[in-house]
């Protein structure tokens, strides 16, 4: 049996996000070859020529919208906060003065600054559309499960990777469990790589062997009988190295390793989607400040920008600009006024969004908040409008529908009127 355990996140209701994924030789948990064969007793995906990718960051915790992309330079001192924003390549279009990096590339950048969220500490609203509560019914899919069903993707790679572990949002819900992503950390990279003494003919071996194994399995659940295509896959999967060879930073060059330094896991997403992966969910840091906020974003925000920077300057000079959609969010904004612990609690009815790549209109700042930030003044978005602007991005139907649980057919985004703007 084998146990991928998530990043452990604290946040202020005293709850551990940690979650994981077991895969097994019998039982109910699933090997890899039972993945690759309930996908394949799934209905044939769409087939296109080159599909587009999305890289989803999450923010995980809350980031302050007043302190990255909507600063309020003439709001009363209590609402401002202590950052001030600095201009950007694009005229009229200001941001926080943490992110240097990024005002100088603004011209390959947007970002939405109108959008209503809910106040839930849970990734699943902006990854699935549906709040957890609403999941608890509904078991609407991940953004990155709806690519994994619709595509078939490489035999050798998975079509959806989360690099931030198990969560509510990276769940595949009504789609099954063969949509699930993968998650390459600890033992679970170490399943790419066959072992030191199981080489070659051993490697054959340990196919016949599984065979054997198979014969006794037969016995017992005659729709896993037998050694079929699908084993052969995951033996396949493995030994092509085609994900460990995209999780190996060290075939970097050194100099662009240095510029990651730290924020690896954006050079990991960019390595992972150039080989083909549909889509690549990544977290970074921790925001949920409700206390000493601006200390936290003085040392997490210069990271994030190199982060971001990076990974979009590189898409760009790898001609991948076009070919792959970034969004960059958390589950809500933070509110406008500081607290008395020089921290800013839960602010749903407000938050930002960054946006790139993907062929969308860069260069702009979409939408506005009130003069102190307490909600949309013009061009409100919901999260489930810009979900269905990302999948119509990356050419996938918002309308597209899969029968859930009960066989009742359910549109993968139900809110699908695009952020116009960046049409």
């Amino acid at each position: 049996m084998l146990t991928i355990w998530g990043s452990k996140q604290g946040f202020c209701d005293g709850l551990s996000r940690r979650n994981f994924l077991k895969i097994g030789a019998f039982g109910a948990s699933l090997t890899l070859a039972d993945i690759l064969r309930l996908r394949a007793d799934a209905a044939a995906p769409t087939k296109t020529a080159r599909p587009k990718s999305a890289i989803m960051i999450y923010l995980s915790g809350g980031p302050s919208h007043m302190d990255m992309y909507d600063l309020k330079p003439e709001a009363p001192a209590e609402f401002r906060g202590e950052f001030k924003p600095i201009a950007t390549n694009v005229p009229g279009v200001r941001i926080c003065e943490l992110f240097p990096l990024q005002a100088r590339m603004w011209d390959k950048l947007a970002c939405i600054r109108s959008i209503v969220a809910a106040d839930e500490h849970s990734d699943s609203l902006v990854m699935t559309g549906k709040t957890e509560r609403e999941n608890m019914t509904a078991n609407h899919p991940s953004f990155g499960s709806v690519v994994s069903r619709l595509r078939s993707g490489s035999a050798d790679l998975p079509p959806f990777v989360t690099l931030r572990g198990m969560s509510q949002g990276t769940e595949p819900g009504f789609l099954g469990m063969s949509h699930r992503p993968f998650a390459p950390s600890g033992p679970a990279l170490e399943n790419l790589r066959p072992m030191a003494a199981v080489v070659g003919p051993r490697l054959h071996d340990r196919r016949a062997m599984l065979e054997s194994f198979d014969d006794v399995r037969r016995d017992l659940d005659k729709s896993f009988a037998g050694l079929d295509t699908f084993t052969c896959r995951a033996f396949d999967m493995i030994a092509s190295g085609e994900v460990r060879t995209a999780l190996d930073l060290t075939r970097e060059p050194m100099h662009i390793r240095q510029k990651y330094k730290g924020v690896e896991q954006f050079l990991t997403a960019r390595r992972l989607v150039e080989a083909g992966v549909g889509c690549v969910t990544l977290s970074f840091g921790g925001w949920d400040t409700h206390e000493k906020n601006f200390e936290t974003l003085r040392r997490q925000l210069p990271q994030l920008d190199m982060g971001v920077s990076q990974l979009i300057n590189d898409l760009q000079q790898r001609g991948l600009g076009d070919d792959v959609v970034t969004v960059m969010w958390g589950e809500f904004g933070r509110t406008p006024r500081v607290n008395q612990n020089a921290g800013r609690d839960h602010w749903a009815p407000v938050m930002s969004a960054l946006v790139a790549g993907g062929g969308l209109r860069m260069g702009q700042a979409i939408g506005s908040s009130t003069a102190r930030g307490e909600q949309p003044q013009d061009r409100r978005y919901t999260v489930p409008q810009v979900l269905a602007t990302l999948y119509q991005t990356i050419g996938i139907d918002p309308a597209a529908t899969f029968p859930n649980s009960s066989g009742r057919p359910v549109h993968i985004v139900e809110d699908r009127a695009p952020v116009r703007e960046l049409i």
